[in-house]
């Protein structure tokens, strides 16, 4: 079958829904409700939230697909520049999801696997998974970024240690001076210098596409179900603040949504239902609190 944007928005709208369907299973009370949406420029999207569940607190899981006037910004980027005209058109389409538990123990996750073409026959694929634990469970981290090296290591083996790199990097909330959590894979602009490769690298991006509901459903059941105090679930806003902090600030997603005149609700759904930013807040020395500080690192080996 020829690979073209349309099978490819298919088979994401495919993905959007197995992982719709396993989340819901894993909550076991709440259900997606669904919002469709058009864009004025050029396409639209499948906007689907979950809340107020026995796990999620609050979710999206999101689907786009949309064209027009390739945004100003991308042209002008310094990184990976664009050479096009101010006629050329863009096609984007992607799932993003970000999913805020209720348990301060099930740690935040989030996705995003995208596809970008331009008219001038330019196109990439572009992702990753990353995981923001309230507290930092080794064992879980560990569990992770193997489950993620195994996916990589099926393709290439240097693409875990590189995209492991990549999103230590990308990550980083550097006015803290701290990852946002244990990091996972990230990558972007694949293929967009190697068109003889694209098969099989958008083989590899469907696997960690297919790879997310396992990865977060065992993640949940390994979690949802421990106590928790007061103390933790204040810990747990303000580790979502700074995953506020972080989206709002840094990343490339939210700002390529609302420079190309994206949904705003659907952009700003990764934000979560409930957040706090308490005033010079100090951990307590030798708490548990103090140990996740210690471990939002670049560079910690997790396999």
């Amino acid at each position: 079958m020829e690979i073209n944007k349309e099978n490819i928005s298919d088979w994401l709208k495919e993905l959007q829904d197995s992982i719709c369907s396993a989340l819901e299973k894993a909550d076991g009370n709440a259900k997606f409700s669904e919002e469709n949406w058009t864009r004025e420029e050029g396409g639209g999207g499948r906007s689907r939230v979950i809340k107020n569940g026995a796990v999620f607190e609050k979710g999206g899981v999101m689907f786009s697909a949309v064209s027009g006037k390739v945004p100003e910004f991308l042209l002008k980027e310094k990184e990976h520049a664009v050479n096009v005209d101010g006629k050329s058109t863009f096609y984007a389409t992607g799932v993003s999801i970000v999913l805020h538990p209720q348990n301060p123990m099930v740690p935040i996750i989030h996705m995003n696997i995208r596809y970008f073409e331009m008219s001038n026959g330019v196109k990439w694929l572009g992702g990753g998974i990353d995981l923001t634990p309230h507290y930092i469970n080794e064992g879980d981290a560990k569990y992770f970024h193997t489950e993620l090296k195994e996916v990589c290591d099926k393709h290439n083996p240097h693409y875990y240690p590189e995209f492991k790199k990549w999103a230590d990097d990308y990550f980083f909330i550097s006015h803290r001076n701290e990852t946002r959590g244990i990091g996972g894979i990230f990558f972007d602009r694949l293929n967009a210098d190697d068109e003889m490769s694209f098969e099989k690298n958008l083989a590899f991006w469907k696997d960690i596409g297919s790879a997310f509901s396992g990865i977060y459903t065992e993640l949940i059941s390994r979690n949802k179900n421990k106590s928790y105090t007061d103390q933790n679930k204040q810990w747990q806003l303000l580790r979502r603040g700074r995953y506020v902090e972080f989206n709002l600030i840094y990343d490339k997603g939210t700002k390529f949504g609302l420079e190309s005149n994206g949904r705003i609700e659907s952009i700003l759904v990764s934000l979560p239902l409930h957040a706090s930013w308490e005033y010079n807040f100090k951990v307590q020395p030798g708490s548990e609190e103090e140990k996740t500080l210690a471990l939002l690192n670049k560079g910690v080996n997790w396999v």
